[in-house]
């Protein structure tokens, strides 16, 4: 048996472009989201309104999943992920404009946080053609047999991005104020432009003649319902973000209950992601193929355990380690998944998969952030975290109970 390449996929010189853009906008987005999130709460101080962040975020989002996915799968990807990025630059440059101090001066906090929301609901728009897009664009700069060892790679891309955005974005607000740091957002958004016109432009895939928009969704829909273990790896992780939430709240826990400040606030959010990154490094070299259902499971057990852990403690060392194996755990059920899906959809599915991937796992993040802010307001902070970690606990128990499917998961020699 020949030695597994654990770099296989680097070699590819168009790939390599492409993981740097990855980085780049998860970098800003991670960045530009808790920076927003401090200067939300900083002026209405309401546990809220941080779910409502999400919310805002989330409404286009979901909404436009499937119709991005359908134009994603007849588009030339390079190009409309050009387009996507630019988008993105050009909220990134609203939010630095609108937290310039002296028009702060001019707005009441109201219709401040009204035009933040406004730019975030804009970004759910942009964000409902980036991940399709992305995810579509992977499938042609490699071969398939490089996709297992490149979705590890693209993942720790991912994994990197959501560790720096957030430390050094909580680092950024306390050094740099609010308004700087949003301007760092931007200048990654043109960078990562700039990298991507260095990939060439891809074939425009052929399409159905007379397939309607509709008969195109539901063939997405229906390819990952019939797929099970597809259908499985995201309604296990969709469950799992939406109850373990608890990444919303740290602003409260940062300010209110730990009382570390903003730069113990970019540590606590980036802890997770440190895990998470630590994880994709150890799996370039040894693969999580064999039993991976129940590594799936075992991690999302372990993951609703440390939200638990994390909602009672009262020391800071104690939450930072309870986040950082939550990203251990989280890791690993992304490597699986991301696993299964580059193996199972179709090149010409490609996009459709992934809007419906963005409405299950995407979307649940900032559902998670709006139940979290909910639950927060009905039942306090420290309850709500405990409760979303206890459910995610609940939910992985049924789960490996309930289906034999899961628990008899393999992914051997990267074949489901």
């Amino acid at each position: 048996m020949s030695r597994v390449d654990p770099y296989a996929a680097l070699r590819v010189q168009e790939f390599r472009f492409f993981l740097a853009v990855r980085f780049l906008l998860v970098f800003a987005w991670a960045m530009q989201f808790i920076v927003i999130e401090w200067e939300v709460y900083t002026l209405t101080r309401d546990p809220l309104s941080l779910g409502l962040i999400g919310l805002a975020e989330v409404i286009p989002a979901l909404s436009l999943a499937l119709l991005a996915g359908h134009y994603v799968d007849r588009l030339e990807k390079r190009a409309l992920l050009l387009k996507t990025v630019a988008g993105f630059l050009v909220i990134s440059t609203g939010l630095f404009l609108l937290t310039w101090p002296r028009l702060q001066e001019r707005l009441s906090v109201q219709i401040t946080v009204a035009l933040i929301y406004l730019l975030v609901f804009c970004g759910g728009v942009v964000r409902a053609f980036l991940g399709p897009t992305v995810f579509a664009l992977f499938g042609q700069l490699i071969p398939r047999t490089l996709y297992a060892n490149a979705a590890t790679w693209s993942s720790g891309a991912w994994q990197m991005g959501a560790v720096l955005g957030p430390a050094l974005g909580g680092v950024a607000v306390a050094w740099l104020g609010v308004h700087w740091s949003l301007l760092a957002v931007a200048g990654c958004a043109l960078s990562a432009m700039l990298l991507l016109s260095r990939i060439a432009p891809k074939a425009t895939p052929s399409v159905p003649e007379r397939e309607s928009i509709r008969d195109s969704l539901k063939e997405g829909l229906l390819f990952v319902y019939r797929t099970k273990e597809v259908l499985g790896a995201l309604s296990l992780d969709m469950f799992a973000v939406l109850f373990g939430g608890a990444v919303a709240m740290l602003p409260i826990f940062a300010q209110d209950i730990l009382d570390v400040g903003s730069t113990g606030f970019g540590a606590l959010r980036a802890a997770p992601a440190v895990g998470s990154f630590a994880v994709m490094l150890t799996v370039a070299h040894f693969p999580l193929n064999h039993r991976a259902g129940l590594k799936l499971l075992g991690s999302v057990l372990v993951f609703g355990v440390c939200i638990i852990v994390f909602g009672l403690s009262t020391t800071f060392w104690l939450s930072l380690m309870a986040l950082f194996v939550s990203g251990i755990a989280d890791g690993i059920s992304v490597v699986i998944r991301q696993t299964i899906l580059q193996l199972r959809t179709p090149d010409a599915m490609r996009g459709r998969v992934s809007a419906v991937n963005s409405m299950f796992v995407g979307s649940s993040n900032e559902l998670g952030a709006f139940e979290s802010g909910v639950t927060a307001r009905l039942m306090g902070t420290v309850p709500a975290v405990v409760f979303g970690g206890a459910m995610t606990v609940l939910i992985a128990v049924a789960t490996g109970v309930l289906s034999a499917d899961m628990r008899e998961l393999e992914l051997e020699d990267g074949r489901t």
